[in-house]
């Protein structure tokens, strides 16, 4: 197969462990980076150029979109969804991933466990989301953050009231969620490929820490998932519509709570804590389903 990377930067770890599996596997990669796209709109011929050339000769797109670029990133792999070439997350499902808000809407309508969470607009309703989540201790958490980034421990009333104000002032989009004791500052990282859990490892947050990402310092091993935990994160992922997805649970005393659905998971981390070919798993479900998945002799989808 043919096969395109939409990736920024081709020395990332993730995108070299795709190129690295999928060229082990016989197939030509192409890394490309999606901003230095442009796209020819035309009607019932859309095509994406990249250097003076037209890009119609893939069969599959892996897309690594980081949470920067979501909206450009999305719009060119929704014009090689419009070109009928098969991307192994769709564009929709990214974009829904990215909001927060949106993603835990989802997730709670489908009766997937979850923090209790709360969100309002008026600064007049602080105190009520605050009562809402079962008072502090309690995080506050920016929609847009990413890796730990906008995501504060508020440990009492005060400390809650004050930091939703300030964000407030930056009219900044945040949720309020219970802070969940008995999780100790560890989550579980599960990679979803498919309809399967191929890896999943426990991050713990470094002393004096409560935030496990590994950005921030956390430590991380492998783990084994009880029954339930598989069912939540593989349920997470079909919810929110991605083949792959990195699904982030904690455990808590009314079973596992997902606190996030990421459409671009890492590799680094879990193939070093796991020792399993996560790249491997990817690109192996890429060829099951691209051909199947791929309408460019079909007709524009």
């Amino acid at each position: 197969m043919n096969i395109c990377i939409l990736s920024r930067n081709p020395n990332l770890f993730s995108t070299r462990r795709l190129v690295e599996a999928a060229e082990n596997r016989g197939h030509k990669v192409t890394v490309i980076d999606p901003l230095r796209c442009y796209m020819d709109i035309k009607s019932g011929k859309p095509n994406v150029h990249y250097r003076g050339r037209a890009l119609n000769q893939f069969d599959a797109i892996i897309p690594r979109i980081g949470a920067s670029i979501t909206f450009y990133g999305t719009a060119v792999l929704r014009q090689f969804e419009m070109m009928g070439t098969y991307g192994l997350n769709e564009s929709v499902a990214i974009t829904r991933s990215r909001d927060k808000l949106r993603s835990l809407q989802i997730l709670s309508r489908k009766g997937i466990g979850l923090p209790t969470t709360s969100f309002a607009h008026s600064s007049k309703m602080t105190r009520e989301i605050i009562n809402l989540v079962g008072g502090p201790p309690l995080i506050i958490k920016l929609i847009e953050g990413t890796q730990g980034i906008g995501v504060i421990l508020a440990e009492t009333q005060k400390a809650a009231e004050s930091t939703i104000e300030a964000f407030r002032e930056l009219d900044a989009h945040f949720l309020v969620q219970e802070f969940i004791k008995e999780a100790n500052g560890s989550d579980i990282r599960c990679f979803v490929v498919g309809k399967k859990v191929v890896a999943a490892m426990m991050r713990s947050a470094k002393k004096g820490e409560f935030r496990s990402n590994i950005h921030r310092g956390a430590t991380s091993k492998e783990i084994k998932l009880t029954k339930k935990e598989k069912e939540t994160a593989i349920q997470a992922a079909i919810v929110m519509g991605l083949n792959v997805a990195g699904v982030d649970i904690i455990r808590s005393s009314r079973g596992p709570l997902v606190i996030e659905v990421n459409s671009s998971p890492g590799l680094e981390g879990i193939e070093k804590a796991t020792k399993k070919n996560i790249a491997g798993e990817i690109i192996k479900f890429v060829e099951r389903n691209a051909k199947k998945g791929n309408t460019r002799t079909k007709g524009h989808g």
